[in-house]
This record gives C-alpha cells, sequence and structure tokens, in this order.
C-alpha cells in the first residue's frame, strides 16, 4: 500500500481558529456514547466550511457573501443498518446526546428493514487505521488572507480592461473561494485532520446590437482549481525582476482574447448540421467526461441505489470487465490524490486514505468509484475513498473522484489533431448539456467553434451543438493529444442525493479527436 497522505508534513498549517476546536473531547465523547450503546462502528466528523462570494458587472460591485458553517456529525452502524445526527452545540454532553439520537435512529432503520424482509445488511470493507494524520491541500496564499478590497479591485481593474474593448456592451465578473477544514475520528482509531482551498474565478464579456436587441456572450474557460489567491494574482517575488505570473493560467492573454473571440462569435455563419470530425479542446471535454464517464461509474448509480436525483447508470454491474465503452485509446481513471483537484482530499468521510485507480482501461470497463458499504457489498476489496458529505449536517454519500482520460504518452499537439481533418470542428469551452436518466444519450454545446477545412482553423461557427450515445461517442475517439495537451478542467457545482448535496470534482484531459460525430443546428432544432 502506498504511504498515506499524512507521510510529508503539509505545505501550510491547519488553520489555529480550526485547532482551537475541542473536536477530540467531543469526538470521545460521542464515540464512547455509541460504543456503549451498542454500535458496531461509529465516526464523528467536525467541519468548519467558509465560503465567500464576490460579483460585478461592468466593473461595479453587484453583490458579495461571507459565510461560516460549523458543526458535527456521528454516524453509527448497529444491527446492520445506519443511524445518522448532527448537531451545532459543541459540548460533550450535546456530543453524547447526538451519538443517541444516531443510535436510535439506526435500531429504528435495522427494525423496518427487518418488517419489510430484511434486505443487504450494511458491513464496511476493511481500511487501515490512520492514526493523527493531517492533510492540508496544496496552495501558496490562502484567500482568506487576502484583503476584501484587494479581490475587488484585481476583479474591478481586469473588468474594465474588458468594458473598455470595442464591441463589448456588458462585463461579468465573479469570484467563489472556499476554505474547508475536516476532523474526522471512528472506533476503529483513525483520526484525520484536513485543510482544503478552492477558488472559481469567471469572467464574461457581452455584445448587444443596440438595434435589434440580439446579443452574444464569451465567458473565460478558465478552470476553477484546488489553489490559492496565486491563481489570480502570482506570487511577488516568485520570479525575477518584479511579481511573478499567476500559477496554472495566463489570465492576461486570456482576458486580451475574449473581445477578439466575441467580434468573430458575432459575424459568425450558422454551423451547417451533419456529421463533423471533432477536436475537442480539454476546456470543453472535461464537462463530457464528468456527464457520460464520472456519474456513470457511481456504484451507487450502477446498482441502482442513486436514481431520484439524476438517474441511474447504463454502466451496470454485469458488465464490468466486459463493457466496451469506446475506443482502445481510452484509459480513464478515477483519482482523490491530483494535485490541485478540486476532489482531491487526503482522506474520505470513512476513513480512508485516497487513491488513484483505472476506470476504464483499453476502452473496457473496468472499475467504479466505490465507497466501504459498496466496496463490500460487490466484494471489492478496499474502498477507493469515494465517500463524502457537503456539510456538518449531512451524511456521506459516495461521490465523484476527479475522473481523467489520460492523455497519449507521444501524442500530437492540438494542431496535430487537425492533420487530415477535411470538414471538422475545433469545439472550446465549455456552456450548455442535456443527457438522459441512464448517462447515455447526450449533447453539449461550447463557448466557440471552428471550422476546420483541410487540416486548418477556418473561422468560427455557431449555434453548434454535437449529439451522439456515449459508446458510440468514445467509440470514435480516433487519436488522444499529448501531455502537452493535458488540463484539469472542472466544477464547484456537482450535484447528487436527496436530501441534495453540492461538491467541487475535477476532470483532466487532453486534446481528442472523433470522428463522423452527428451536429446539431441549435437554432434550427429550437425553431422546430
Amino acid at each position: 500500500m502506498p504511504p498515506t497522505p499524512s507521510s510529508a508534513p503539509p505545505a501550510h498549517p491547519v488553520d489555529p481558529l480550526f485547532l482551537a476546536l475541542p473536536m477530540h473531547r467531543l469526538a470521545d465523547a460521542a464515540l464512547d456514547r455509541a460504543r456503549r450503546l451498542g454500535a458496531g462502528h461509529a465516526d464523528f466528523r467536525l467541519e468548519r466550511v467558509r465560503s465567500a462570494s464576490w460579483r460585478l458587472r461592468d466593473a461595479k460591485p453587484a453583490g458579495s457573501a461571507d459565510s461560516v458553517q460549523l458543526g458535527f456529525a456521528v454516524r453509527v452502524l448497529l444491527d446492520g443498518a445506519w443511524g445518522f445526527a448532527a448537531g451545532v452545540e459543541l459540548t460533550e454532553q450535546a456530543a453524547a446526546e447526538v451519538a443517541e439520537q444516531a443510535v436510535a435512529v439506526a435500531r429504528l432503520s435495522a427494525r423496518i428493514s427487518a418488517a419489510a424482509g430484511g434486505g443487504d445488511r450494511v458491513e464496511l470493507a476493511p481500511e487501515p487505521v490512520h492514526r493523527d494524520a493531517v492533510w492540508v491541500s496544496s496552495y501558496r496564499i490562502n484567500p482568506f488572507d487576502v484583503p476584501d478590497a484587494e479581490k475587488t479591485a484585481l476583479l474591478a481593474d481586469w473588468s474594465a480592461a474588458l468594458l473598455a474593448a470595442d464591441g463589448v456592451s456588458h462585463v461579468t465578473a465573479s469570484l467563489l473561494t472556499v476554505q474547508e477544514n475536516k476532523f474526522y475520528a471512528d472506533t476503529a482509531g483513525t483520526v484525520t485532520t484536513q485543510q482544503r482551498i478552492r477558488l472559481n474565478p469567471e469572467f464574461e464579456a457581452i455584445s448587444v446590437d443596440e438595434r435589434t436587441g440580439a446579443f452574444e456572450s464569451m465567458r473565460t474557460v478558465a478552470p476553477p482549481a484546488g489553489r490559492g489567491w496565486e491563481y489570480l494574482a502570482g506570487v511577488p517575488g516568485a520570479s525575477p525582476g518584479g511579481p511573478g505570473l499567476a500559477e496554472g493560467w495566463d489570465w492576461a492573454d486570456e482576458l486580451g482574447r475574449i473581445p477578439g473571440y466575441l467580434a468573430e462569435k458575432v459575424k459568425a455563419p450558422s454551423v451547417e448540421p451533419g456529421r463533423y470530425d471533432l477536436v475537442i479542446d480539454p476546456t470543453n471535454l472535461w464537462l463530457t467526461i464528468h456527464e457520460s464517464i464520472g456519474h456513470a461509474t457511481e456504484l451507487d448509480r450502477a446498482l441502482g441505489y442513486e436514481a431520484a436525483y439524476a438517474g441511474t447508470s447504463f454502466a451496470t454491474f454485469d458488465q464490468l470487465g466486459k463493457l466496451k465503452y469506446g475506443s482502445e485509446l481510452m484509459h480513464v481513471t478515477g483519482d482523490r490524490t491530483a494535485e490541485h483537484g478540486l476532489a482531491t482530499i487526503g482522506f474520505d468521510d470513512e476513513g480512508v486514505a485516497t487513491q488513484s485507480w483505472d476506470l476504464i482501461r483499453d476502452g473496457i470497463l473496468t472499475g467504479y468509484q466505490l465507497d466501504r458499504t459498496m466496496a463490500h457489498l460487490k466484494g471489492l476489496g478496499r474502498s477507493n475513498g469515494c465517500a463524502f458529505a457537503d456539510s456538518p449536517a449531512h451524511v456521506p454519500v459516495q461521490r465523484m473522484a476527479n475522473v481523467s482520460l489520460q492523455p497519449a504518452i507521444d501524442g500530437p499537439d492540438t494542431p496535430g489533431l487537425f492533420d487530415g481533418v477535411e470538414n471538422g470542428l475545433y469545439i472550446v469551452g465549455d456552456r450548455s448539456w442535456s443527457i438522459d436518466m441512464q448517462r447515455y444519450n447526450f449533447q453539449f454545446t461550447g463557448q466557440r467553434a471552428y471550422a476546420i477545412k483541410n487540416g486548418r482553423l477556418a473561422g468560427q461557427v455557431k449555434d453548434f451543438a454535437y449529439q451522439a450515445t456515449t459508446t458510440d461517442f468514445w467509440g470514435s475517439m480516433t487519436a488522444v493529444g499529448g501531455p502537452q495537451t493535458y488540463l484539469l478542467g472542472g466544477a464547484f457545482n456537482c450535484g447528487k442525493a436527496q436530501p441534495g448535496q453540492v461538491a467541487a470534482v475535477s476532470h483532466g484531459c487532453p486534446s481528442a479527436l472523433f470522428q463522423q460525430v452527428n451536429v446539431l443546428n441549435t437554432q434550427q432544432e429550437a425553431g422546430h
């Protein structure tokens, strides 16, 4: 087994405000009460989640928010059934009482299950004990250490520069930052303390025809990231001769190009529907991966346990090791360890040290995303660390890892993928999407698309959407870009479960070529 994430000291200390909380005393009180009441397993989770956001319109503040959620949860396993309860009063008596509530829920659940004829008893896959492990995500500057005025000023300056460009009528800007602290302890002896930082910056330029009211927009394609303030502002003194550039994205370059992209889109012809070879940029392909692979390989969906919120999965368990998901070039991993990934963590909410593993290899379905219950239920051995709750008030559910398409070691750059394409489209940036309840039939649009004629870009087209079934689409992949094209995209707002929970997740991928994919004209479709 690889070393746990606690084997190296974190680059940053855990927030002292969090460490000052009586986490160990609360955990001891809750777990001791759960043991005394007969629980075979119990875990305690204390969380402090701070979220702050800023919105600007036309370089002027349009809103901001700063909130902290603080509380704890106790989960117990008794008589083959789960019990869960949560609280906000940080006293040992309250922790013990919440444990009692969780035990009462488990006993009631066990009785209801028995009255209904039994069913699968909950049992947990084994996991080594991780004692006093500390994990902190990879970042340079905690955005919560940066004055709000500095954040707003940077957003306003970049918005004003966009607004001053020819053809730009309005500009919106937003920034969301999150600091998540989590303490976990269970009756097996695992104790973990974690801190992770993430942020999501976004700018959009809008062009309005004052005569007709018609408009077009163009948004940045910079992904949200598990990084700090350096992602936007750089690290002072990090490069010779002055402040360092932002890490992970060239904001000045993209923002400087947005007005030109927008002006070209306004004048672009509407796409002719038909079949095209598509070169899809990672800024668009990440979302197709999320919807058609990420959700489809969550084992609870494949088994039908998750259906109410967003459906089940066509990739059912009987097809493990058999389903031809796509072409032989297709290698997709699940990963909770990727640096700067939004779903990256040291330990999940069941005390499992996070890992990386294959989901699809040589185009064949070879794995799923698991929690400890699902791993044991289907005899798959150890969990791969995919249990997560988005707040102390919610029970952990199986959530998505960083699901990523791997690049070809010697693969071409993106222009190299254009070679040999006689009639195609190059699609950049995500926009809207639609997929059915089994994650099989879908269509996706993008921020912009360029015609490819005889291996060369031939200007933008608009009103496009590509449409396919999951297996047909991934089966049509005939070339995969090299590591130089790889990008970690993602989103803050992946929804799942009832009551609904929201989680952040990243998806890495290279540029890739797909042959003869159906492309719709969205304006013609809307007119039917």
